[in-house]
């Protein structure tokens, strides 16, 4: 198995006896789309394109609307309005695998597999801390999350072959591949192991998902820029009684080419996330120690487990760098830092998130690339 995972590995890295383009400067292929943005960009006609992309989420710190929260101030007896424990931080890794196919000038599809693992902190109320002898712990989760299909519908091109404008539609399907079954199995009190983890722990929806947007991109040497407008709606309540909250997102983006090798992007990303609806079938109470089935009556142990302390606005600026050190290969590093937050808390709130992501085109007998005696390299366009 781990031979063959090297053979392929070497195949993309020699990028079949095709030549190709020198330089980010290709009109339809990778150079010109930001690869964190699931529809941007259209790779070149019977194209094969492949991009694996590590990133990690820093999450510090509890927010309640557009202001911070102290969590010592929500610690306290479930009886009083207080919470046994609360959030304080939170890595989040995710692995994304993503293949996609462009099968004619006008239709592409993909796909998108995710691998996640999380980490959050939790700190005690005083009675929890001395009657287990520890401050906190820390809660953990791993494993596959859902996956995404994918197709785009070029709805308009001024030029077929290198477009200025062009305008698609997307439609995308997310199956429940994640787990939604997560325990607690890290919590120093051992009667407490068998509770469900919260829902932000979860690996993943346990719904189908439609998603649909609309996509415009624009270019003008050296520049190039666009808009992709994403609604994901959910339909139905999971196997354990709740649904995430719908998402829409608008992300707006700016890329110039510094040289033949090198593009610079600016990204303006939005998100709105509703709350989630229902409530998983064990909630986890505070008031007994015990996790109760259906009983909405029941104070909840964190504001981890409370529906309603999920989703809000949020907007985010992403600064990258794409590279490209052979040709049909793409090595882009992005940062991501919040703008504004205005969050359904408290709940922890994002600190930043980096990506880095190895973007790799294929082209096949029928692409124009295949045979193309590709230019000197030269600066600028």
């Amino acid at each position: 198995m781990r031979g063959r995972a090297l053979l392929v590995a070497a195949a993309l890295l020699a990028a079949p006896a095709a030549h190709a383009y020198v330089g980010l400067c290709c009109g339809k292929c990778g150079g010109n789309m930001p690869l964190n943005i699931p529809g941007g960009g259209v790779p070149e006609t019977y194209e094969f394109r492949f991009k694996v992309s590590p990133m990690r989420m820093r999450m510090e710190g509890l927010r309640d609307g557009t202001s911070s929260v102290d969590p010592s101030t929500l610690l306290g007896m479930p009886a009083m309005g207080r919470y046994m424990a609360v959030p304080t931080a939170m890595d989040m890794d995710m692995l994304h695998l993503a293949l996609g196919y462009s099968a004619s000038d006008d239709w592409f599809v993909g796909a998108m597999l995710m691998w996640k693992r999380n980490r959050m902190a939790m700190r005690f109320n005083a009675m929890m801390a001395s009657s287990t002898g520890v401050p906190g712990f820390t809660m953990r989760s791993e494993g596959m999350g859902d996956v995404m299909l994918m197709v785009k519908r070029r709805l308009f091109a001024d030029d077929p072959l290198i477009p200025t404008r062009q305008a698609s539609l997307l439609l995308g399907l997310s199956l429940p591949t994640g787990s939604i079954d997560e325990r607690n199995a890290d919590h120093p009190v051992a009667a407490r192991r068998g509770e469900l983890l919260p829902y932000g722990m979860q690996l993943g929806s346990g719904t189908f998902d439609p998603t649909v947007g609309l996509l415009f991109q624009g270019s003008r040497s050296p520049w190039w820029w666009g808009a992709n407008l994403t609604y994901t709606a959910r339909l139905h309540d999971n196997d354990r009684g709740w649904r995430l909250g719908d998402e829409a997102r608008a992300d707006l983006y700016l890329m110039r080419q510094l040289r033949y090798d090198l593009v610079a992007e600016l990204q303006l990303n939005a998100r709105w996330q509703g709350r989630i609806r229902g409530e998983m079938d064990e909630v986890a109470a505070g008031a007994s120690g015990r996790a109760t089935i259906g009983d909405p009556a029941s104070p909840y142990v964190s504001p981890a487990y409370d529906p309603d302390h999920y989703g809000g606005r949020t907007v985010y600026v992403t600064l990258g760098l794409q590279w490209q050190p052979v040709p049909l290969q793409i090595v882009n590093l992005q940062v991501g830092l919040p703008l504004y937050r205005d969050l359904n808390g408290p709940q922890l709130e994002t600190d930043w998130q980096v990506t880095l992501t190895w973007y790799v085109e294929v082209p096949t007998r029928r692409s124009v690339r295949h045979r193309q005696r590709p230019p000197a390299p030269a600066l600028g366009f």
